[in-house]
């Protein structure tokens, strides 16, 4: 906390006395800077800084086209900045409104994508061996007293408690030592000209009600409550390093990957102590929040099948087991395969067909290849996953069976049923893939020629 331990050293003298504790692999000759400057003053400071400092870097702008003409101002105004100091700009408008609406998120949370995003690829277009880049913005303190605040509500565990790191990847943050007032007192001290976001004042933002309300409160009750904040913070990021330490010995002990599933032995997972902390910690890799917690809990002594889903993953119950796997795409693949296919490739792997007379037959064991009596068979027929509803004649048996029922005496969990494909003939299944023919297609002692489909799984 540079800006409480040293308040009599000028903003520039911090700057730089910071920059060489927390960036000292990086000099003005081995690296070049790519600075995001919306054009308010916290950028412009940043920018002025660097620039007495003597580093070589680019303008960045973002323009997210969310406030008319005053976002066209702030273009304007970057591009007069990338004047005066002599520097070379990139700009970039970004239809947010559209993003967010298409992609179901905020319009912070849209633009805060879209930044980052661009950053990247900037960062990866610009990049050589010769020379180092990195992105800078202009986070300050107060930003991350919020950052802190925002994640403690949110529920999101200690990690969220660092607050804002000054390096992450490509992005350096070398600002977080100053507070706001710092940066506004440097810059009316140097007759800094800047422009104003009027939507830092609107409260409806959770951001700038903690700015604008809480914290200002707070300071009511305990006026250094943003020096504390800020001590917390790099405490804070000491207790997460041991923390973590211990959650990657219990995540060892807990998580047994199969292929691209995680299986969670559910007697071993109940004597863990503390269990909700432990459970959070697994589920949240895999983007459960921390509200999902008891229900995972409860999960360990739920039927098998019963499930909760996160956007991504599901966690289950089967038998004596937790399991964690990727969600299904709902949208259900259909192939068309024609009577002269020989080799149809489908997210499972792939179906080897050929065509041969019943004398040169030889009957396989093997559950992945099926002999089908070719005579039977209309073409084009159609692959694609089980669905709900679903019915044969298993081989075997005269009367129909519906898939449902057939896998659970199969004893097959959530994941595999979802895995499950059949093809199908003028709506009668012929062959669900993998497990049982259809009673109805199979060779008689009067079938004359032979469809073999062999399943090569991925």
């Amino acid at each position: 906390m540079l800006f409480y331990l040293y308040p009599i050293m000028k903003l520039l003298e911090k700057f730089k006395y910071n920059w060489d504790r927390e960036f000292n692999w990086f000099t003005t000759n081995n690296s070049h800077l790519l600075i995001a400057v919306s054009g308010g003053v916290d950028s412009i400071v940043l920018t002025e800084l660097l620039y007495k400092s003597g580093f070589d870097f680019t303008l960045v702008h973002c323009n997210f086209k969310l406030r008319g003409e005053d976002s066209d101002r702030d273009e304007i105004f970057v591009k007069s900045l990338a004047i005066k100091y002599g520097k070379p700009l990139f700009v970039k408008s970004f239809e947010t409104n559209d993003f967010a609406f298409n992609n179901k998120v905020s319009i912070q949370e849209a633009a805060r994508i879209l930044r980052y995003t661009w950053f990247k690829e900037l960062i990866l277009d610009h990049q050589s061996t010769a020379i180092r880049k990195y992105m800078l913005t202009a986070h300050h303190a107060d930003d991350n007293i919020e950052t802190l605040l925002l994640n403690f509500f949110r529920g999101t565990g200690i990690i969220g408690l660092h607050g804002i790191l000054p390096k992450q990847d490509t992005v350096l943050r070398p600002l977080l030592f100053a507070s706001k007032q710092e940066i506004l007192d440097y810059a009316h001290e140097h007759n800094l000209q800047w422009v104003e976001d009027a939507s830092n004042a609107y409260d409806k933002y959770s951001r700038n009600y903690l700015r604008n309300k809480v914290i200002p409160m707070l300071k009511t009750i305990y006026p250094q409550v943003e020096q504390n904040l800020l001590q917390n913070i790099q405490r804070f990021k000491e207790t997460e390093t041991i923390f973590n330490q211990a959650i990657n010995q219990y995540k060892k002990k807990l998580l047994v990957p199969q292929g691209n599933e995680f299986h969670i032995p559910v007697l071993l997972l109940k004597k863990q102590i503390p269990l909700s902390t432990i459970v959070f910690e697994i589920i949240r890799d895999f983007d459960f929040s921390s509200h999902q917690v008891n229900e995972v809990i409860k999960l360990m002594d739920a039927e098998t099948g019963s499930h909760i889903d996160s956007g991504r993953f599901r966690i289950f119950k089967n038998r004596k087991w937790l399991i964690i796997a990727p969600l299904q795409s709902e949208s259900v693949a259909h192939i068309i395969i024609e009577e002269n296919d020989s080799k149809i490739i489908f997210p499972e792997g792939q179906l080897l067909l050929k065509s041969f007379a019943a004398v040169d037959h030889k009957f396989s064991t093997e559950p992945d290849i099926v002999c089908l009596d070719y005579d039977a068979i209309q073409f084009p027929l159609l692959l694609r996953r089980a669905k709900q509803g679903d019915y044969f004649y298993p081989l075997g048996m005269p009367k129909k069976k519906k898939l449902n029922r057939f896998f659970i005496d199969q004893k097959l969990s959530v994941t595999q049923k979802e895995n499950i494909w059949v093809i199908e003939m003028d709506k009668k299944i012929i062959w669900v893939i993998g497990l049982r023919m259809d009673n109805r297609f199979k060779i008689l002692p009067s079938t004359k020629n032979i469809l073999q489909i062999n399943f090569k799984s991925i």
